[in-house]
């Protein structure tokens, strides 16, 4: 059974100039032969001027590839651009966190959300979708319909926003803000596996952005069929979305595992390749009051993680408006964490940073809603041509 979505406008280019940020190796390639601007045989040393430009030092400007002949600049800027999707709304939390909301096309937002002191310097939260199919009962996210999947060249964008505004540009291995990404923002990125895929091949590129697979993290909240998949693919770091140890209450929170039940998630992560102490699967598990934080749950998560290499990050709650839960007790979590740590599981609780500003696990959400396609392409037709107007 397949679980690949296919949606209306998850490919299609946006309006005017294609824009040669977040394309692969083979793409920019491809692309650069498919215009007439280089035959095959200089294909891939044309491809490697322009990708140390634009991953390496983050140029928006053709005329700053310094040692691109200025015909072939010329030609470029006729075709292509390196314009970086809108910032619609930047915010700023009182603890340093940072939230964007990005517009990719009319109708179709997301958030990202850097998030500073975590990992070796900081993470940066980026989206797959525009909302969500999941329906968790726990997720703001999750009360949004999907719009549609983000392209790979739409999720790489996230990252590179978020090192404009940082200054992160050249990249350098000193003095570094963002040094871990996660697949933990809106939507399941096992549900658009193919742009993730792609997207983690651009951003980890040694030659690029240089942020490696074993400090890039994809969280899915049980996509059993496609989980073996995204480690063969990707070779990145594996986080299930947990949050119950048994099918009746996980059902409830996480309505995906009506599909897909414990048992086969469980088989599915013990098959994840590469497992081991150093490659360890993060599991989160959101700490609902009255819900899911008894001594009895936690042991039953011990048991139930027996043999896997894993890592148990413990979040509380974040609440968002008409959320049906309240955040576990401080000092109730705390037991809980006693509990996994003395099994011998590492067992942090996670603090809530963002608050604030809704950037927080489980509060990100944006206005975006799914249009008819017409609609949609009556929209991005004005748009491109107010753009030229100007």
């Amino acid at each position: 059974m397949s679980t690949a979505l296919n949606l209306d406008f998850a490919n299609r280019p946006a309006p005017g100039p294609q824009s040669l940020a977040g394309l692969t190796r083979a793409q920019l390639r491809d692309c650069l032969v498919a215009h007439g601007l280089t035959d095959a045989k200089k294909a891939k040393m044309r491809a490697d001027q322009l990708w140390r430009w634009i991953y390496h030092y983050g140029v928006t400007d053709f005329d700053a590839m310094t040692n691109v002949s200025k015909d072939l600049r010329s030609a470029l800027k006729e075709r292509f651009t390196l314009a970086r999707p809108e910032i619609v709304e930047r915010l700023v939390s009182v603890d340093g966190t940072r939230k964007y909301l990005i517009r990719f096309a009319p109708g179709v937002e997301a958030e990202t959300v850097f998030i500073p002191d975590v990992g070796k310097s900081g993470a940066l939260c980026v989206s797959s979708q525009v909302g969500c199919t999941l329906n968790c009962t726990f997720c703001h996210t999750g009360t949004q319909k999907l719009v549609r999947n983000l392209t790979a060249a739409e999720i790489a964008a996230q990252v590179m926003i978020a090192r404009d505004d940082l200054g992160e540009w050249p990249t350098s291995n000193e003095d570094r803000k963002i040094t871990n990404i996660v697949f933990m923002g809106m939507g399941e990125p096992l549900y658009n596996l193919d742009a993730v895929s792609d997207a983690i091949d651009v951003i980890s590129d040694g030659d690029g952005m240089a942020i490696g697979r074993r400090r890039t993290t994809v969280s899915t909240s049980g996509v059993v069929p496609k989980i073996v998949e995204l480690g063969e693919r990707t070779r990145a770091m594996l986080a299930i979305s947990l949050h119950a140890t048994n099918d009746d209450l996980r059902n409830e929170l996480v309505p995906l595992n009506k599909k897909y039940p414990i048992a086969e998630l469980m088989d599915a992560i013990r098959a994840y390749p590469d497992l081991s102490n150093a490659r360890r699967v993060t599991f989160e598990y959101v700490m609902l009051k009255g819900v899911n934080d008894s001594p009895a749950e936690a042991r039953a998560l011990v048991r139930l993680l027996q043999g896997v290499p894993s890592k148990i990050n413990l979040i509380p709650f974040n609440p968002w408006p008409d959320s049906p839960y309240e955040c576990s007790d401080w000092e109730t979590i705390e037991r809980f964490a006693d509990i996994v740590n003395r099994a011998g599981y590492a067992s942090p609780i996670r603090t809530p940073r963002g608050r604030d500003i809704f950037a927080a696990c489980g509060q990100l959400k944006s206005e975006s809603v799914k249009m008819r396609a017409s609609e949609r392409v009556r929209l991005e037709r004005e748009g491109a041509t107010g753009a030229g107007a100007e």
